[in-house]
């Protein structure tokens, strides 16, 4: 199945209003894809570039977040360690990290030379990642189609901050993560305060597709039936 076909049947059976993007980590980017015309204060910053269209951010165009740097993997300048440091450590004077999480983030391995990101509809190549900005209800469905929701399976892999951990986290598990975001994230991308993140790994995104379409269709099947109970009961 196509990319765009992939994104429509995303997008009917969550209801998505935010258009899906994919990203792939790659050294070289494909013919006639340009680098972003402008900098992003934060790795995040680029998601929702990628909504607009397809380009190719080199390692060092996520440079002015030192934290989604490292979690993309990408090799940190001393400059930038320096930076890096001196973050974390004012992060945990103010209790926002403790001492111990610094080196528990997790970080894309092995990672590339940059990120080819745009919206799913419009890559060419098979992505490595999807993003999908979710409202609560949309989340529920989520969780359905991923399987956690079964109380026989195990929970979803939820994150926090740093937001851009989901993407590792997504990687390495191979399974879909969602992450309620960190002030970060939600300041720099500027997104409503009632979405979350989800990621999922590009491998297993039309099994994810075919499941919340099942998942979409049940839901309604089961709130029918409650409408009609409670008709029946008047």
């Amino acid at each position: 199945m196509s990319n765009t076909a992939l994104a429509e049947r995303l997008t009917i059976a969550l209801g998505l209003d935010i258009r899906p993007i994919g990203l792939t980590f790659t050294d070289t980017p494909p013919d006639g894809v340009a680098s972003p015309d402008r900098a992003v204060p934060s790795a995040c910053g680029f998601w929702r570039l990628a909504e607009q269209s397809v380009f190719y951010a080199p390692a060092e165009a996520h440079n002015n977040c030192p934290i989604g740097a490292m979690v993309m993997g990408f090799p940190l300048t001393d400059a930038l360690q320096a930076q890096l440091g001196e973050l974390v450590t004012s992060m945990c004077d103010c209790s926002y990290l403790s001492p111990e999480e610094g080196d528990k983030i997790p970080g894309v391995r092995p990672s590339a030379a940059g990120i080819l990101y745009g919206p799913l509809t419009d890559l060419a190549v098979d992505p490595q990642l999807v993003l999908i900005w979710l409202t609560p209800r949309q989340a529920m469905l989520y969780n359905e189609a991923a399987g956690t929701a079964n109380w026989a399976a195990g929970a979803i892999l939820s994150t926090g901050r740093p937001a851009c951990a989901a993407l590792p986290s997504a990687l390495s598990s191979g399974a879909p993560t969602i992450s309620w975001g960190c002030m970060g994230m939600r300041t720099f991308t500027e997104i409503p305060d009632d979405r979350l993140l989800a990621a999922v790994p590009g491998h297993s995104l039309g099994r994810e597709c075919a499941a919340a379409s099942r998942a979409a269709r049940s839901d309604r099947h089961d709130f029918s039936l409650r409408v009609v109970g409670r008709a029946s009961q008047r």
